[in-house]
């Protein structure tokens, strides 16, 4: 068996990720794959830098909107086959899902939609969501699934949880499609790990909680059923900075 690495960061804005040191980063970290949601830019807007790191395929899905949105994956292993989207223009227009084949596994990087400005905002993220777990239901391959859902699951993954449960992000209706997400054959990673860790993925820029670790845990790994046991470690890199998010990762033993 060997092993690879994987790892997922909202950066917030991968130029300004770059001007903060993100090629650096990801040359010192050394993931095998690394999923970018929130790039806020088209691929004519990247620096040269951006374009090639050094021995990474690089696979750009920007959104049309300019500065918004948008996912992007760095791999060292050349996937299978590459899908830009998931067929519908609601989300394909927004940049949010950009998936890798590789020959033991299918990897979705998602960035789920914030539902925090407004109801029809809301009922967008829910209609992502449930489409999501449509397509993991009907694949037919183990799947990993990675990105900012913008959700945090249990009161153990915010610092916060009563005074947020009426906010979207750890309102009960988001929280349980986590619940049945989960219950169709999926595992959080971290948490199967580290089931009594607190730890934290995002923090509030405005109110500096990162200094005061108050924050939110809704990155995710999420794999099947079926790959559990090749998920031989899943962890939260709170002290790389780059972004009000934090990187997130999994290393899985693979054939």
């Amino acid at each position: 068996m060997g092993e690879i690495s994987l790892m997922s960061w909202n950066v917030n804005g991968i130029r300004a990720a770059a001007k903060k040191g993100f090629v650096e980063q990801v040359k010192e970290l050394k993931p095998d794959i690394i999923c970018l949601q929130e790039i806020k830019a088209k691929v004519e807007q990247l620096p040269p830098e951006l374009l090639g790191i050094e021995g990474y395929h690089a696979y750009f899905y920007p959104a049309e909107r300019p500065g918004y949105s948008g996912v992007a994956i760095y791999s060292n292993i050349e996937p299978d086959q590459v899908c830009f989207g998931i067929g519908d223009e609601r989300y394909d227009r927004e940049g949010r899902v950009l998936i890798l084949d590789f020959p033991f596994f299918r990897l979705l990087n998602a960035y789920f939609p914030n539902g925090g400005s407004g109801q029809e905002r809301l009922d967008y993220k829910m209609d992502f969501c449930e489409d999501i777990l449509q397509y993991a239901k009907l694949l037919d391959r183990p799947l990993l699934l990675c990105g900012d859902v913008n959700t945090a699951h249990e009161e153990i993954d915010l610092a916060r949880p009563k005074e947020n449960v009426k906010n979207s992000g750890f309102m009960p209706h988001e929280r349980e499609w986590i619940d049945r997400f989960m219950a169709a054959g999926f595992i959080d990673t971290f948490r199967q790990l580290h089931p009594e860790e607190v730890a934290y993925s995002w923090w509030d820029m405005k109110t500096r909680a990162r200094e005061r670790n108050i924050g939110w845990r809704i990155d995710y790994f999420f794999a099947s059923q079926s790959l559990e046991d090749k998920i031989c470690e899943a962890f939260i890199m709170p002290e790389i900075m780059g972004s009000d998010h934090c990187p997130i990762g999994v290393r899985l033993l693979v054939p």
